[in-house]
């Protein structure tokens, strides 16, 4: 089944590759020319092959850290922008270069958090993608680290790769690691051992996955790898993880890395984008009335069973449902704004048409717009 299941990966029409920074760089900093090209002539070959190949690539910080004569990753968030907007440039123009001698045009696209979760935006984004791809252009994505509002979370990229792959309707992931793939215990101890294949996520809860130290280059680990994995076979998409040197084999179909199992029940394109691409502006508590209704029954959400809410989020944006004891059960788009709901939750539809009159009478989150923490379980 493993093999049958590598050969899949092997022969994917269309595919995501996720490249970490340390995979890209010299531990000083600065961008390693002989890294960069053997990830590029595997993925060349592949591209001329008559595949299509999404890459997503850090190393925006760690390739401006040189120029800069910055020692290590900068704490400081302005700092961390500006090293990024120095070293993005930076990063492009090695890529296309690289590409260049290989006959390939690749082209820049530089995400945000809001680009993924507003469904605008997202679909915004699956048109140029998809443009980009009919050209014959390489994408090549990166979180858009400098215009990042909030902190530059680690690992972003891991689960940014796996956004990816749904938004573009991808075939497989692959997750590039500085180890060979998912092992027992961290690569140091004497006792470890590989993870040839992960069918079910509960086949790896005893492994001791840990993230990487915030290190001179990059950040993540393989807890990262992992939990964008869980977001790519929740969908359907078989998974990778392995290292660099081991790319032409993952593209051989050969016996390398760590390979994960796509989930048999998919969810469907609109929850996954709702459980992992939303950032979620607030949270609903429902009684246990509404907590039946909704999570046995698979209801909408009505006004009635809300007991109270917190967060500032508008119509459309995405919040957390919870029970009375403070339980995630779940999270979907709401269809009022949080300076609203106050004066209405409580109300069934009667009390509502008779004090606010039409359009008040909706649901607050509907059933087609809510995808359950135990449906996600379910895919894993």
């Amino acid at each position: 089944m493993s093999q049958a299941l590598r050969t899949q990966i092997s022969k994917a029409k269309r595919i995501v590759v996720k490249v970490g920074s340390s995979s890209l760089t010299t531990a000083e900093g600065g961008i390693d020319t002989q890294r960069v090209n053997i990830i590029v002539d595997a993925l060349a070959k592949h591209k001329n092959a008559g595949h299509e190949i999404v890459l997503v690539s850090s190393g925006a910080i760690a390739a401006g850290l040189s120029p800069l004569g910055l020692s290590a990753r900068p704490k400081d968030l302005a700092l961390q922008q500006a090293v990024a907007s120095v070293g993005q440039g930076l990063l492009v123009h090695r890529y296309s270069e690289s590409f260049g001698k290989h006959g390939i045009t690749v082209g820049q696209v530089l995400l945000t958090a809001e680009d993924m979760s507003r469904r605008s935006h997202y679909r915004n984004a699956q048109r140029t993608f998809a443009k980009l791809l009919e050209l014959g252009v390489i994408p090549i994505v990166n979180e858009n680290d400098t215009v990042a509002t909030d902190e530059i979370r680690v690992g972003d990229n891991d689960r940014l790769a796996g956004i990816v792959t749904h938004l573009i309707n991808a075939d497989a992931l692959v997750l590039i690691s500085d180890v060979e793939g998912l092992m027992t215990a961290p690569p140091g101890d004497v006792n470890s051992k590989l993870i040839s294949e992960v069918k079910s996520f509960d086949d790896i809860s005893d492994a001791q996955i840990g993230s990487a130290l915030i290190s001179g280059v990059g950040t993540g680990g393989m807890r990262t790898k992992v939990q964008a994995a869980r977001i790519a076979t929740a969908g359907g998409v078989p998974t990778i993880v392995t290292s660099a040197i081991n790319l032409n084999s993952v593209f051989d179909g050969k016996d390398v890395g760590t390979v994960f199992h796509p989930s048999k029940d998919k969810l469907s394109a609109r929850a996954l984008w709702l459980a992992h691409a939303t950032d979620v502006r607030g949270s609903i508590s429902i009684d246990q009335g509404a907590v039946i209704a909704v999570t046995e029954k698979r209801a909408s959400l009505l006004l009635a069973g809300i007991k109270n809410i917190k967060g500032e989020f508008e119509v459309g944006d995405a919040v957390e449902i919870v029970s009375e004891n403070g339980k995630v059960l779940g999270r979907g788009l709401v269809n009022f704004d949080s300076t609203e709901l106050p004066n209405l939750i409580g109300k069934n539809t009667a009390k509502l048409l008779q004090e606010f009159g039409e359009g008040y009478d909706k649901e607050v989150i509907h059933r087609d717009d809510l995808v359950l923490i135990d449906e996600l379980a379910n895919k894993n």
